[in-house]
């Protein structure tokens, strides 16, 4: 399968290996108001980058390890730290970073990896990749409002990982990595969850990072071979980019829209990649 886009159409957006403060192996990365990206790093560092690439800002830090971001409609940020197993909130208008969930009255969550804001039913989901061999639930659900939380679904998944809200707003997607797959699971109309379905399994090794277009095209970026993966609504999957030295696109992770670019975080290096997709992506706010 060849590419549609040539690697040689990728940039770097920001280097970050010789910057003041270090970009710290980013996993998370997100469009902020501006837009401006926001990344996260591996001493639970929260990053804002200016939105031209000009400049760096450390923000806030947990001390833990930031994995997924997501913004909610006041621009509040809610980060997924690996280290303490629990997701933080960023408040938009004092900087100040806060613990918002480590779980609910089922428990603790294990690995909470990804954040998606729903602002329809005013709730975030946050994926638990439980543990990297054995399968286990499952996705959680926080009330923004309130910090409640419960185990949303509870079936097992194996290491749910970047996940993206349709665009239609009736299903959540999730990267099952070591599986190979994604899967979507319905949002029923009470907002439980209804079972998963397996959409994407016909993909090479490690799927991480999610996002969808305008169009209903989903995106799948790969820790592992370095690519990016387009899927149609109709399931037909494109091979839309690939790096074979794993250099420009270094095991990249999560990935974000802003307009027709797609940024990726890169957890191999200490940069942020973009590239043109020749499509509208969906906005998330």
């Amino acid at each position: 399968m060849e590419p549609i886009v040539p690697i040689e159409n990728a940039k770097v957006f920001f280097d970050g290996i010789f910057s003041e403060p270090r970009l710290c192996h980013p996993e998370g990365v997100a469009v902020g108001k501006g837009g401006d990206l926001w990344c996260g790093g591996e001493n639970g560092e929260i990053y804002r980058i200016a939105a031209d690439g000009s400049g760096i800002e450390l923000v806030a830090s947990t001390k833990g390890f930031t994995l997924g971001l997501a913004f909610d409609l006041d621009y509040n940020l809610y980060t997924c730290d690996l280290k303490h197993r629990a997701v933080f909130k960023l408040n938009a208008r004092n900087r100040d970073v806060e613990l918002f969930s480590e779980g609910g009255d089922d428990g603790r969550m294990r690995i909470p990896n990804y954040p998606v804001v729903d602002a329809q039913r005013n709730c975030l989901y946050v994926s638990d990749s439980y543990h990297p061999v054995r399968r286990g639930p499952g996705v959680w659900r926080i009330d923004l409002d309130s910090g409640q939380s419960n185990l949303w679904y509870g079936r097992n998944l194996r290491f749910a990982n970047g996940m993206a809200l349709s665009p239609d707003s009736k299903w959540l997607y999730v990267a099952e990595t070591f599986d190979r797959k994604v899967s979507k699971i319905p949002i029923l109309g009470d907002g439980k969850a209804g079972e998963a379905e397996v959409v994407v399994q016909k993909i090479d090794r490690l799927p991480d990072g999610l996002a969808f277009d305008v169009e209903g095209n989903l995106y799948v970026a790969c820790y592992e071979p370095a690519r990016v993966y387009r899927v149609s609504p109709d399931n037909h999957i494109e091979l839309l980019i690939e790096d074979l030295d794993a250099h420009t696109l270094c095991h990249p992770t999560n990935c974000a829209f802003r307009g027709t670019e797609l940024f990726t975080s890169n957890l191999g290096r200490w940069h942020i990649t973009h590239f043109d997709t020749g499509k509208l992506g969906l906005e998330l706010l």
